[in-house]
């Protein structure tokens, strides 16, 4: 039998929540189709509401999908659940510990919940890969919101799982904890192999750290592609010019193009490179009496993308 090469397959994924009092009936999955390569760092991103939550939710046997079939590591969550679940480690948004158990405590607790024998758990070495072995014996209500964070990582890996999923693990988090996160979980992934799924709202994050990227809105997927090429489903860049005097209005030479005055007086070009070229955009620029001090290409990021794949008047 031919081992497949997804780590998360997801097909004609539906989910309806039922009407409730006031609450009318919701389709928050219409039929998903959703291949998460493994050995990935996959990018699953989408508005408030799109449906990842409710995603993540089914494949940590949380929410009972409607229909469709959900396969994990080539495992079916329905017809073997407990094998699904364990090939799978959750970091959930919500911090929640039991406030009078030890970080130490918590993973070996956990380490018991998955079935891993006493002598195969590695809680310490877990505790010591996101920094926390010197708070091995503190209670969870005294460590700090990051700490937090980082022992909700840990306690995800207890049972060795080959998928990781991270929803939103930056959020709240300063700079530097951010980065020391993403270098364990690179490490990760890069070392021992570990598919890792990102939600996130940090976009330049996204775009920074995954191969591919995903993108769902009201419950169905929009875009599912290697991040480069997702990024070039926008052929449009912007010239952007720092004139020698900074400008406090759009020269009339230039009305005829799509031009933006920033707040510092440069004045930022938007084009399609297959419509105009910098060179004639200059041209026009100095003939509309600009003079040009600096200039710089700006490629359009995964924001620009993600805006235009989740308005209504794009992607759809």
């Amino acid at each position: 039998m031919t081992q497949s090469p997804f780590a998360i397959e997801a097909r004609g994924l539906q989910k309806t929540y039922a009407a409730s009092g006031k609450s009318p009936e919701k389709q928050a999955l219409k039929g998903l189709d959703l291949a998460i390569p493994k050995g990935s760092i996959f990018g699953l991103l989408g508005p408030n509401g799109a449906g990842k939550s409710t995603f993540i939710n089914i494949l940590a046997g949380l929410v009972i999908k409607t229909a469709g079939e959900v396969r994990i590591w080539d495992i079916d969550i329905d017809k073997d659940h407990r094998a699904a679940k364990a090939a799978i480690g959750i970091v959930p948004q919500e911090i929640s510990f039991d406030a009078f158990f030890t970080p130490f405590e918590t993973l070996e607790l956990q380490a018991g919940f998955y079935g891993v024998p006493p002598k195969e758990r590695r809680s310490m070495e877990l505790l010591e890969a996101v920094g926390l072995a010197d708070k091995r014996d503190t209670y969870s209500r005294q460590l700090s919101g990051g700490m937090k964070r980082r022992l909700l990582i840990a306690k995800a890996l207890v049972h060795t799982p080959p998928v990781v999923i991270l929803d939103e693990p930056t959020a709240g988090v300063d700079v530097e904890l951010r980065r020391s996160l993403w270098e364990y979980i690179t490490m990760l992934n890069k070392e021992r192999g570990v598919t890792i799924v990102l939600t996130t709202h940090y976009l330049e994050e996204a775009q920074e750290l995954c191969d591919n990227i995903a993108i769902i809105d009201q419950g169905r997927l929009i875009a599912s592609e290697p991040t480069p090429t997702i990024l070039k489903r926008l052929d449009k860049k912007a010239v952007v010019i720092s004139p020698l005097e900074p400008l406090t209005q759009i020269p009339s030479g230039l009305s005829d193009l799509e031009c933006v005055l920033r707040p510092d007086g440069a004045l930022a070009i938007h084009y399609r490179p297959n419509e105009h070229s910098v060179e004639a955009l200059l041209s026009q620029a100095m003939g509309a009496g600009v003079r040009i001090k600096d200039l710089r290409i700006e490629e359009p990021n995964l924001e620009d993308v993600f805006v235009a794949l989740t308005t209504p008047a794009g992607g759809r």
